[in-house]
């Protein structure tokens, strides 16, 4: 689904190391995807500038990949939909019933209950 050609969104990219936002962020990194950290309490993550929010990111955003609590991945996908992005990647834990339904519903391809490192 994702391809090295994608940029990529990290909704709840972290700069604390035990998170998975942090970790799936080094590992895309290490494997020299395009990426963009989304958290509104960042700066920077692994040198990398921080968007608040994915209407900010300046260029073209393939598909995002979602490292937060259910209810703010079901928020953000709000702003996925109106920005016509048409892939995500829910991060075990960030799904949700109503979130799979909406990707559904508004022709967003989704993928849950799978780790993207492990892909």
């Amino acid at each position: 689904m994702i391809t090295k050609q994608d940029t990529i969104a990290i909704v709840g990219a972290s700069n604390d190391s035990s998170k998975y936002g942090n970790i799936v962020m080094k590992d895309l990194l290490k494997k020299d995807y395009k990426v963009f950290p989304v958290n509104p309490k960042e700066k920077t993550i692994l040198e990398n500038k921080v968007y608040s929010s994915l209407k900010e990111i300046e260029e073209k955003v393939d598909a995002v990949i979602f490292v937060v609590p259910p209810q703010i991945a079901l928020d953000v996908l709000k702003d996925v939909k109106e920005l016509g992005i048409k892939k995500v990647w829910m991060q075990p834990g960030s799904e949700s019933g109503e979130a799979i339904i909406f990707c559904k519903e508004n022709n967003i391809e989704c993928i849950h209950n799978a780790c993207i490192m492990m892909q």
